[in-house]
């Protein structure tokens, strides 16, 4: 496992211990995305495919992919971007942007510089029984209701269907005392979505969840918080991570 490291969101200011992500290059060897020393972590407001990965050469081998670059939700709705050491890859002709997605801009507010620092578990989270989570890599919209899909049913939740084409009710996931919406934009999950599907969980007496890929914006999350629905940031690897305590009580109480 990476050496984890303090990151400060640009926004709050509040400092987290992040480990950058290692994948599996196709020699067999794990691949670890190395993090510019003294890189300023910036906040992400619009995303495109091209800006969302980086090059890295495995050191075993020698093979060069590219993967997602290394983000992070920060508690306050922020997305964040931790800079590499290595220069973003040419842009992707042939997978196209998100939708709505314009580019990429980072905040001007200065950051901590990341400096390393042993590895920490978060309190008050007893330990898990289930397997490893596998997530499944978002390369578009669709794969992004997919990720969160293979999540939920990670997490208990069995039978959860994914709709084909956008639906007026903004469900895109049903399953058993389930429903979820998937925000695939670049821009941050605005307040009407989550009243929205607040709604329609309270219509079907079901568990609610929101799963964003660009985070959500700061009326939207005081609202989640004040209804207890769940909040998930998507990475482009397509794992989830929890943005507020709804989220973390459902990851510990679902079987």
């Amino acid at each position: 496992m990476a050496e984890s490291v303090t990151v400060r969101c640009p926004d709050c200011r509040r400092e987290h211990a992040y480990a950058p992500p290692t994948y599996p290059c196709a020699c067999g060897q794990p691949v670890t995305l190395p993090l510019l020393a003294g890189g300023v972590p910036v906040r992400v407001e619009h995303r495109t495919w091209a800006s969302s990965w980086v090059a890295v050469r495995c050191r075993a081998c020698g093979r060069s992919d590219e993967w997602p670059q290394p983000e992070f939700g920060c508690p306050c709705g922020t997305t964040v971007r931790v800079p590499t050491a290595t220069p973003p890859p040419r842009p992707h002709t042939e997978l196209g942007p998100l939708p709505s997605g314009d580019g990429l801009e980072a905040g001007p507010e200065p950051g901590s510089a990341v400096r390393q620092r042993p590895a920490r578990t978060r309190p008050g989270r007893p330990p898990t029984r289930r397997p490893a989570f596998r997530p499944v890599t978002i390369r578009t919209a669709q794969d992004a209701k997919t990720a969160a899909a293979h999540y939920l049913r990670w997490l208990g939740f069995h039978d959860v269907r994914v709709a084909g084409n956008r639906p007026a009710s903004g469900v895109d996931l049903r399953g058993p005392a389930l429903v979820a919406h998937v925000d695939p934009t670049t821009t941050p999950t605005p307040l009407r979505e989550i009243e929205t599907l607040w709604l329609n969980g309270l219509n079907e007496s079901a568990t609610a969840a929101c799963f964003s890929l660009a985070g959500y914006s700061h009326d939207a999350r005081v609202r989640a918080d004040e209804l207890a629905l769940p909040l998930f940031v998507l990475d482009l690897t397509g794992t989830p991570q929890a943005v507020n305590d709804a989220a973390d009580d459902l990851i510990r109480t679902t079987a």
